[in-house]
């Protein structure tokens, strides 16, 4: 089968299977020959809605087989193994699972034609729930602990509940990926499938010549005396943003905000900081890459190279030795940028506060209650007494944090001078957590941005923090993500309004 046939049936599968006609498109993808690794992951994911386990087993191996980097492919073969008690395989792939995560917080799929993230969280609370399933409840907890560090602000309630639920030695839901959510091929590709006529029919719009008997749309037109003295030069592309360098040694990043390259690779640089690092874009992507490894290119001398000069070899070299990157270095930030922060932070605890929004106090670490009180009472200037602050996103007699509180427990649960804490106005509660806020979008939003939240009209969201006047996070269909405040409209639940 060619790979356009191929791209006709996957597109024609993944089509049934949004009108819901699940049968239909298990048949195609199963006449597909020769599947690439997403192909065989749809086939699975299928099988797995009709609980035939065993045969989603082996369309899992076959992804595997195809592509043994799929982290998302070994997190649902390990479900597989899971729903089927084999618990020390499912173990197995859910680790392999984060070690594919590289230790990056999350793997964003969009762009590969799968609107799904896999949060490394979610990977590790399901490697924990394995090893209760196994009888090991100490390594189960020490999995979840891991988890908190990798923890997103809309993951805080699973791997908080999991925990607490680990700590009675009891059974917690595992984290399953959304079946009916597929690998689709290209749009641009399926676009191109249909056949279209460039030329389309010439049609007669003038003639030169004097008598001619001309029918038409347009009157007679004179001819042109003087026609241009010479060809027009070609234009030489250039850059929206930034300027254009050369690639000169591989670069395989190591974190989610750096860029993979390879020599000869154009990148359009946006800002280098003393540290070496330079902030990019290469494919419609930002991220970061070693200045050392550009060279600048110069755009007008792009043209010569369609000159019959022929494509430059990259250079032989060793690659020179990747810059540091110091912790909390943000994308395009020097060192120098940063150098007051650091100077103010050392030796501080980050506490960050979970409100109606978002927002950090820096604390010497141990603080007693009333410094840790006074600080966050006046970032949101209220009185102390009308805040309450929890452990947890659900206020217990056991997460209540009060001036009685053991505080050397409380910073026990700090990791790398950083602790998450949940705090409630009695104004806003009456010491009960807020209510759930859910949105009605009243247009459609569709992003290429991977951070971003995608909708239909009508859909119903979670708002889960606002960003700022104009942006708010929000869930919608299982995806997290930001999108325009403008899109939606409020859904009051109890009259309480974040927005």
């Amino acid at each position: 089968m060619s790979y356009v046939e191929t791209l006709r049936q996957w597109d024609k599968a993944v089509t049934c299977v949004d009108r819901q006609d699940l049968t239909e498109a298990l048949r195609i993808f199963l006449a597909i020959q020769e599947p690439n690794s997403k192909i065989y992951f749809d086939i699975g994911c299928l099988h797995l809605l009709n609980q035939d386990l065993d045969a989603a087993e082996k369309a899992f191996d076959c992804s595997i087989g195809k592509d043994e980097h799929l982290a998302v492919a070994f997190f649902q073969r390990g479900t597989t193994f899971y729903r089927k008690k084999r618990y020390e395989e499912s173990l197995a792939d859910f680790q392999q699972a984060f070690k594919a995560l590289r230790s990056n917080q999350l793997i964003d799929y969009k762009a590969l034609g799968l609107r799904y993230k896999l949060y490394a969280c979610e990977v590790l609370l399901n490697m924990a729930l394995s090893e209760a399933q196994l009888g090991n409840w100490e390594k189960a907890h020490d999995n979840l602990v891991k988890a908190l560090n990798y923890k997103t602000d809309a993951k805080l309630n699973i791997i908080d509940r999991a925990l607490d639920s680990a700590l009675k030695q009891k059974l917690f839901k595992p984290v399953e990926f959304p079946s009916k959510v597929l690998f689709k091929p290209n749009k641009h590709y399926v676009a191109e499938l249909e056949k279209k006529d460039y030329l389309g029919k010439a049609k007669v719009v003038a003639s030169v010549v004097p008598q001619d008997a001309f029918s038409g749309f347009a009157p007679l037109q004179p001819q042109v005396e003087d026609g241009p003295t010479r060809p027009k030069e070609p234009e030489v592309l250039r850059a929206l943003e930034g300027e254009p360098h050369t690639v000169l040694f591989k670069f395989v990043p190591e974190t989610s905000d750096e860029l993979a390259v390879v020599p000869g690779n154009i990148v359009f640089v946006l800002q280098k900081g003393a540290d070496n690092w330079a902030s990019v874009i290469f494919n419609e992507r930002r991220g970061l890459v070693p200045s050392n490894y550009l060279e600048r290119l110069e755009m007008s001398l792009a043209s010569k190279q369609n000159e019959g000069q022929g494509t430059s070899q990259p250079p032989s070299r060793e690659p020179p030795t990747i810059p540091e990157r110091k912790p909390g270095l943000t994308r395009g930030q020097s060192s120098e940028d940063t150098q007051k922060d650091e100077q103010s932070t050392d030796n501080l605890c980050i506490v960050k506060v979970c409100f109606t929004f978002n927002f950090a106090v820096s604390v010497p670490p141990g603080s007693p209650y009333a410094v840790l009180i006074e600080k966050i009472s006046n970032k949101l200037n209220l009185p102390s007494t009308t805040i309450t602050l929890s452990l947890t996103s659900e206020l217990t007699e056991q997460s209540v944090i009060t001036p009685s509180t053991d505080m050397e427990s409380v910073w026990r649960r700090a990791r790398g001078l950083r602790i998450t804490l949940w705090c409630y106005a009695k104004e806003q509660t009456d010491g009960n957590p807020q209510s759930e806020v859910s949105l009605v979008a009243l247009h459609s939003y569709e992003s290429p941005n991977p951070e971003d939240l995608n909708f239909h009209q009508g859909d119903t969201i979670t708002l889960l923090s606002r960003v700022n006047q104009d942006w708010l996070e929000g869930q919608c269909n299982g995806n997290t993500g930001i999108f325009p405040a403008s899109f939606v409209e409020e859904v009051p639940v109890k009259g309480q309004s974040l927005i």
